[in-house]
């Protein structure tokens, strides 16, 4: 447990017990032990300003603090930092190939995640994820593109996916996906985290089958 010296609101100045640090800055995202500045307290929340005690970063950032009733006493608890910088998801050449505009999609929401726009987010990975399956069909049926491009995708899931891994995969994170688009929700126990589990499966299956069919070619 941890103890800070903080201005409240109305000026007075008390110490308050907290617990943990953030031991990453939102800069420059290195591995820290944040420098303690001041802390600043209103309500039920504690403020405390940080440095980055990396000499090529040396930002300013503020952590965030929720009081909470724990083990008898009430302590602040460390909720989140300030933001910093966003650092783009990075996705094997191969995906990158296949389909830019799935990486560009996924990274747009995960920085929508990042600042905590939660709903906005969930519709931009279901987005992310047409954009990914359908991508991969006209790939491997490029006959077939404009139809691929006109069905909704839990048609294209069940009618032209061929590994059935994939299928079921991607006809699971198609329900999350649709669930963050909807007014009510159909799987109450599954959240974005679940969708991204399950987007990051289907990456798997399909890199793994461009991994195949490439050394396929290369060693006939």
């Amino acid at each position: 447990m941890n103890q800070i010296t903080a201005i409240c609101f109305d000026g007075q100045i008390q110490k308050y017990s907290y617990k943990n640090q953030p031991n990453e800055c939102p800069f420059c995202h290195k591995s820290i032990t944040a420098r303690i500045h001041q802390g600043f307290q209103k309500d039920s929340m504690l403020e405390i300003v940080f440095g980055c005690p990396d000499s090529s970063c040396g930002k300013i950032f503020i952590g965030l603090y929720k009081r909470t009733f724990v083990s008898n006493n009430w302590i602040y608890v460390f909720e989140s930092t300030s933001i910093g910088t966003f650092v783009d998801k990075e996705f094997s050449e191969n995906i990158t190939n296949l389909s830019n505009n799935f990486v560009d999609i996924y990274n747009q929401a995960a920085k929508s995640e990042s600042l905590n726009l939660h709903h906005i987010a969930g519709i931009g990975y279901r987005k992310a994820l047409e954009f990914l399956i359908k991508d991969y069909l006209i790939k491997k049926n490029p006959e077939k593109e404009q139809a691929i491009k006109m069905k909704f995708l839990g048609k294209c899931i069940k009618e032209d996916i061929q590994n059935l891994n994939l299928k079921e995969i991607a006809e699971r994170a198609t329900w999350l996906g649709n669930d963050e688009t909807h007014y009510v929700r159909q799987w109450e126990d599954k959240d974005i985290n679940d969708l991204k589990a399950l987007i990051n499966i289907s990456l798997h299956w399909i890199d793994m089958e461009i991994l195949t069919e490439q050394y396929k070619q290369e060693m006939q």
